[in-house]
């Protein structure tokens, strides 16, 4: 197929791939905005119309992720999570060029990752195909409209969050391998995240503190936290079995643990729970705090929040500390004496 496009005087012919073309001489009529096809005529005429003929870009969706990667590598620190969602969007889009991935597919993917993952990992998704085009079109690699700001992101609930109540914690531990249920209790009572429970090293605890002092991965901030008495007995279990650099380690290669989803459901499966994501401990550890009465800036740094407005979720879910805020004042003894304002007394 062929796609006509007209203007000041010059013809151009754009065939279907968009990378063929012939011109000459025409009478000026309008332009036929046709798909991705339209774009790229627009982008010729201009070309054309200042004397200078712009050539059609062949960019491939993963031609710009491996050059996006490199780039992601010097300027951010989360850009293994970045690797991640790129697998995921290279899964749906293949070997694309990016002058064809239309709003219409970036809406195709974005129903299609809902049906697996929440909204706001959908988005997150779009937010970094958003950004890979602005950087290619910066690098010369894409000419056109960026079809992701045309694609309106996904709401996201960010007050729900799911947690194990103590029975099912129970549950969980009788069905976990002695390696696992380490790391399970330690989550639940430090609320490290998976990465840095897999990269937590010797070097990093204070036994003599009973103190943790490591740096965070995810913001590269220093984190100071206290061990509890259930903490801090599986750091002295695992010294009398120490191995190597890493507090928790693969009983099968003797390094640090990559992966441990499989354990986990294979777990939860034999417990008779729902679903269960390791982030889930996070938020137990954070619930129990603010139902226990702690502040939520205390909540904050034992987190190793950046903002406390990330911590707030947590505050939500404390009714009880709540109720027993509201309580007191029912039990104050105080006698409070209302007086009327000289105005309101009678004369």
């Amino acid at each position: 197929m062929v796609y006509v496009a007209r203007r000041g005087g010059y013809l151009a012919l754009f065939r279907q791939d968009a990378r063929d073309f012939r011109e000459g001489p025409a009478a000026p009529t309008h332009l036929f905005d046709q798909r991705g096809v339209g774009v790229q005529a627009r982008a010729w005429l201009l070309g054309r119309q200042r004397g200078v003929f712009v050539k059609p870009v062949s960019t491939t969706l993963p031609e710009l992720g491996e050059r996006y990667i490199e780039y992601a590598k010097l300027h951010k620190r989360s850009w293994k999570r970045d690797v991640q969602m790129l697998g995921h969007l290279q899964e749906f889009f293949g070997p694309s060029k990016l002058r064809d991935i239309t709003a219409q597919r970036v809406e195709e993917y974005q129903r299609q990752r809902i049906r697996k993952v929440a909204p706001a990992t959908s988005n997150r998704e779009m937010a970094l195909l958003k950004h890979m085009f602005n950087m290619a079109e910066r690098w010369g690699h894409h000419q056109g409209a960026n079809p992701v700001r045309l694609v309106r992101f996904l709401s996201e609930n960010n007050l729900r969050f799911d947690t194990l109540s103590q029975e099912q914690e129970q549950r969980l531990l009788l069905a976990s391998p002695p390696y696992l249920r380490d790391m399970i209790q330690f989550a639940i009572n430090t609320g490290l995240r998976t990465s840095d429970i897999f990269n937590l090293e010797w070097t990093e605890v204070d036994i003599e503190q009973k103190r943790l002092k490591k740096i965070v991965k995810k913001n590269e901030k220093p984190l100071s936290l206290p061990l509890n008495d259930a903490a801090f007995g599986i750091i002295e279990a695992r010294q009398g079995t120490r191995h190597g650099p890493y507090v928790f380690y693969s009983p099968m290669t003797g390094d640090k643990f990559k992966d441990v989803k499989g354990a986990l459901a294979a777990a939860v499966r034999r417990a008779g729970l729902g679903k269960v994501t390791w982030h889930m401990f996070r938020h137990t550890f954070a619930s129990r705090l603010t139902r226990d009465g702690v502040d939520i800036v205390t909540v904050k740094e034992l987190l190793g929040h950046s903002n406390i407005s990330t911590t707030m979720r947590y505050a939500h879910s404390n009714d009880d500390a709540k109720r027993r805020a509201v309580q007191r004042l029912g039990n104050s003894d105080k006698v409070v004496a209302i007086v009327p304002r000289k105005a309101e007394i009678a004369v």
